[in-house]
């Protein structure tokens, strides 16, 4: 007989298959169908898992999943991103964090909580759904859109400002006086240990990573990076630290390392797949009982909390100068709570600053939030279409700017990447050898360890959001699996290809790519030219045999005529054919130039005759 534990992690593993598939499907937030498949399995549901002792023993194990969450956002947290954006992250953000916090818990001081809980409460409610509200805008199309920008900017900085409220739970939990104060030996060990994991991740860990990927070994890297989390998170609760807060300060650090997409993406799936976990597990701690207890409560939390922070975005929206239809459906986009509430509820039970049955209200009211959401922006759209009689047309989107990937940082990449540069357009590339990135990165260039051909880094590379895509892979294998990876999953993505030679032309034309470069092919016809010349010939019957060797050969290349390289026997015959079809070409244009040249001596002659200047005056 299987053991208890073995059928529960066949439990997790059906339910995390099959939910985010239907989540999907029907248009849904994937962490709506966690919570729900925690509620059914959990022990308030169908009993699959038998226990809530059981139940906080999945969601210690599963804290990896938003600990996992936290190096990513800060893996893309770059520096030169954060200056761009800084206006309307720090500035919007800002505001709309701390005003919201502040209406809610003077909402929550009138309705009898203690002072330190409000505080606490208004902070968390006033998070809003990272992955929920960028999926829905996605859907909808307005992810481009001013106020999808604003809205990014807004859900970017409370990703930021969740990492310190996280850490700063115990300190409400002091304010109760359930929990002692840090006293300062503890405080100067915590630093102590902040302060290692900053030197470990700005001189260690990029050093790290080099040495494992010069042995080319896949699950080396995978083992690497996940080692790196776990061991932040170690190292933060021997502190009696936030473990996120470590999490976060190493993936910064690591944000602008050649290995960041390689690293991003071995990351990811554990992430997806724990975060899952853990929302199942936040699920299972669901006791729908409080709801049908007191429906009034839920109902109204989650109402107040959804038309406090629909009127501020709103608001907000309008002050920074979106037109009304744009602030109203950044409103809607950004009024439920988010998952880091969950997070923060959990901390907060586990520190005493709130008790079980009110963590359990707040998680209903956030989980009701989040179902309103897709809802309101429903009939946002019904009542525009009723009123104006077409399609809702909030706000233009702005003009692209997809940044350019290439693939193989050699020197026909380089060309590419440095024309780019200096037109100012950005770039990212990919190089699959550890010695090119170190050299290339010694001359400041924008370039990253990682396989062009995983599907996985190219997500990371963000190739749905890319202008076009520069496959400048030497190796020819190499290159035509890149390009069927690109083709296959970003079909709107331009190619713009270098082939080694005419088969490679051939392989890369059958999947579709059109934009090909031969890359010694126009140095061998200027080499050609110049040699013609030399041994005596006209420049300008020099330009002609090469154009029309070029014409000739790129009629045969991308027409309908294919070498057959597998038999010796026809591939002769076709490059007899081929001779002597340039042949035939070459004596045409001999005669033709000698024409011409007939032609102009007699003109000459005329011009000579009536006294009037010849045509080399």
């Amino acid at each position: 007989m299987p053991s208890e534990g073995l059928i529960q992690i066949a439990v997790f593993l059906a339910a995390a298959a099959f939910v985010a598939p239907l989540g999907r499907f029907l248009r849904i937030s994937s962490v709506l169908g966690y919570l729900a498949a925690g509620v059914l399995i959990g022990p308030f549901g169908l009993g699959l898992i038998y226990s809530l002792y059981d139940v906080e023993n999945i969601l210690h194990f599963a804290e990896l999943g938003v600990v996992m969450l936290l190096f990513l956002i800060g893996l893309e947290l770059r520096p030169m991103r954060l200056w761009a954006m800084r206006s309307a992250i720090f500035g919007l953000g800002g505001v709309q964090l701390i005003s919201a916090a502040i209406v809610i818990s003077c909402i929550g001081i009138a309705a009898g909580l203690e002072i330190a809980q409000a505080i606490f409460i208004g902070f968390a409610l006033s998070l809003s759904s990272t992955a929920f509200a960028l999926q829905i805008m996605e859907e909808k199309g307005e992810i481009n859109t001013r106020h999808g920008r604003l809205g990014f900017s807004i859900l970017l900085f409370q990703d930021l400002a969740a990492i310190p409220l996280i850490a700063l739970v115990p300190i409400f939990a002091v304010g109760l006086g359930d929990a002692p104060s840090m006293d300062l030996k503890s405080a100067i060990f915590a630093l102590a240990m902040i302060l290692a994991v900053v030197i470990v991740g700005r001189f260690v860990l990029a050093r790290l990573f080099r040495l494992i990927a010069l042995t080319n070994v896949r699950e080396a890297m995978t083992a690497t990076a996940l080692l790196t989390v776990v061991g932040v998170t170690v190292v933060m609760e021997m502190a009696g630290l936030s473990a996120a807060l470590g999490a976060f300060i190493a993936g910064a650090l690591l944000a602008d390392s050649e290995y960041r997409h390689q690293i991003e993406a071995d990351i990811a799936p554990f992430e997806g797949l724990l975060l899952g976990l853990f929302f199942l597990a936040v699920g299972m701690t669901i006791d729908f009982n409080t709801l049908f207890d007191t429906p009034g409560k839920v109902i109204a939390i989650a109402a107040v909390l959804i038309a406090v922070k629909a009127v501020l975005l709103y608001s907000l929206g309008r002050w920074w100068g979106l037109p009304s239809a744009g602030a109203r459906r950044l409103g809607l986009f950004l009024c439920q709570g988010g998952e880091f509430a969950f997070v923060l509820f959990q901390a907060g039970t586990a520190a005493r600053v709130i008790d079980s049955q009110l963590s359990n209200l707040l998680t209903l009211a956030v989980t009701l939030s989040m179902v309103a959401t897709p809802l309101l922006l429903l009939a946002d759209d019904f009542l525009k279409r009723r009123i104006t009689g077409d399609t809702p047309d909030y706000d233009e989107p702005p003009e692209a700017d997809g940044h350019v990937i290439i693939a193989g940082f050699g020197r026909f990449g380089q060309i590419a990447a440095r024309v780019l540069r200096a037109r100012h357009i950005p770039f990212t590339a990919l190089d699959i050898s550890v010695t090119q990135v170190d050299f290339v990165r010694r001359f400041g260039s924008n370039i990253y360890y990682g396989d062009a051909g995983r599907l996985d880094i190219l997500r990371a590379a963000q190739a749905d959001r890319a202008r076009a895509f520069v496959l400048a892979i030497d190796d020819v294998e190499a290159s035509v699996r890149v390009a069927e990876t690109v083709r296959r999953n970003f079909p709107d993505l331009p190619i713009y290809a270098r082939a080694r030679n005419r088969t490679h032309v051939y392989e890369l034309m059958d999947l579709g790519i059109t934009h090909i470069q031969r890359e010694t092919f126009l140095d061998a016809l200027e080499l050609t030219k110049d040699m013609l010349q030399g041994i005596g010939l006209s420049s300008r019957e020099a330009k002609r045999l090469i154009e029309t060797f070029k014409e000739h050969d790129e009629r045969h290349l991308y027409g309908n005529v294919r070498f057959n390289l597998s038999d010796p026997e026809k591939l002769q015959a076709q490059a007899i054919s081929f001779a002597k079809e340039l042949e035939d070409l070459f004596a045409r244009d001999i005669q033709d130039l000698a024409s011409d040249e007939k032609l102009s001596d007699e003109r000459r002659a005329e011009r000579e005759s009536t006294g009037l200047p010849g045509l080399d005056a």
